[in-house]
């Protein structure tokens, strides 16, 4: 085994554990927004902006960070991220009006750029037939998002401990998420291997390069669908069950953990399998049943376990894909990860904002109406993806004929 293969495992596992915890910071609102919506005199689209500031910021911001994570190094900004992060987190509880909330909500979406850099760290260190393996277990960190959905309701629902610098209520969740950002850091900065910085100094023209290419684009859509979507829900589903089902928050946010738990801790199965029989077959499948649990989710009149049961097979559907679709970028981008990686990183996220705001539009005139949107762009990215699949195969057959030719 090669040290570079020895140490990329120090580093899947402090990105990973770094991007777990940041994640959970990032999709915070999701419930403490429901928490403290009434106390601050929260209007409904407060709330949805407030939610989806951290998405939107955490989105755009992905290409620049990828861009620059390989000059860096990845340790050094996993480590100074969490650091940074930690700093709204133990501002929240001292908030008391909207626009202290609002304000802190833009650094809260920092956290949202932590995937562009523990894809380019990974990539940098971890072989090439283990990438796809390597970067499922790193993604599987959007399970972070279940410790926000089971944490911070049974957090608010703690008595007050009655210490003087402990706050009670909504106000505890992010100064517990605080000290976890900070332990987080130590443990980057403690366990993985010294930066290998990119010696290489290439021209901005350069490195945005690919951006040129359609196929980067197409890709940045399919991952509007398996990450984009998943970002929506996690932060709309608790809400949901609350307002449809009529659960209160504690079992609002445990049942979309449910949903979260299999899009996110599938993400290592995704990539194990994009590695064995190729991200291709791979991506249609995990297409596949995206569509027919969206298709289920848009019947009007679910019961409540049939509602939940579908979502945990749209999770399913989602934890695969998303490692799937990022083994693609992988395999025809390894040298640009960086760039590629923080596009379609970005466009996926962007999704995800745009959707938010879809979801909670839609869901205002019909229950279903966010999953209707779901499965007709699952439909439409999987057409996409059959057209751009098939002319790739056919392309590389031509090329392979050239070659005996040749021979």
């Amino acid at each position: 085994m090669t040290t570079t293969a020895q140490s990329g495992r120090p580093v899947v596992l402090a990105s990973t554990l770094a991007f777990t915890v940041l994640f959970a910071v990032w999709v915070i609102f999701g419930i403490v927004g429901v928490a403290f919506k009434k106390e601050l005199g929260m209007s409904d689209s407060q709330f949805f902006t407030l939610t989806s500031i951290p998405i939107l910021v955490g989105s755009l911001l992905r290409l620049p960070v990828g861009m620059v994570s390989g000059r860096i190094g990845g340790k050094r900004m996993m480590t100074g991220l969490m650091i940074v992060c930690a700093v709204p987190m133990f501002l929240l509880p001292l908030a008391t009006t909207w626009g202290q909330v609002e304000a802190l909500s833009w650094i809260v979406g920092l956290a949202g750029v932590s995937f562009a850099i523990g894809n380019s760290w990974i990539m940098f260190w971890v072989p090439a037939p283990r990438q796809g393996l390597a970067l499922g277990t790193f993604g599987a960190g959007n399970a972070g998002a279940s410790i926000t959905k089971l944490a911070a309701p049974a957090l608010i629902a703690l008595p007050t401990l009655g210490l003087v610098f402990v706050p009670s209520g909504w106000r505890l969740v992010p100064f517990v998420f605080g000290f976890l950002l900070l332990a987080g850091a130590a443990f980057v900065w403690l366990v993985a291997p010294k930066d290998r910085v990119e010696a290489r100094s290439l021209p901005l023209a350069t490195w945005l390069s690919p951006l040129k290419i359609p196929q980067v684009w197409r890709y940045g859509f399919y991952y509007m669908v398996f990450f984009g979507a998943y970002v929506a829900l996690s932060v709309t589903l608790p809400k949901f069950y609350v307002e449809v089902y009529r659960t209160n928050l504690v079992t609002g946010g445990f049942l979309t953990a449910l949903f979260i738990f299999p899009a996110s801790l599938l993400r290592p199965v995704g990539g194990w399998l994009s590695d064995k029989f190729g991200p291709r077959a791979v991506t249609i499948w995990a297409f596949a049943v995206v569509l027919a649990a969206s298709a289920g989710l848009a019947l009007a009149a679910l019961s409540l376990a049939v509602f939940v049961g579908l979502t945990l097979v749209l999770g399913v559907g989602m934890g695969i894909g998303k490692a799937s679709n990022f083994k693609l970028v992988a395999h025809y981008y390894p040298a640009e990860m960086g760039v590629v990686g923080g596009l379609v990183g970005l466009l996926g996220g962007l999704g995800g904002w745009i959707l938010q705001v879809l979801f909670g539009v839609t869901s205002a005139y019909s229950a279903a109406m966010p999953f209707v949107l779901l499965g007709f762009g699952a439909l439409t990215a999987a057409l996409l993806f059959l057209f751009s699949m098939m002319r790739n195969i056919r392309r590389e057959q031509k090329s392979g004929d050239t070659e005996t030719e040749a021979a």
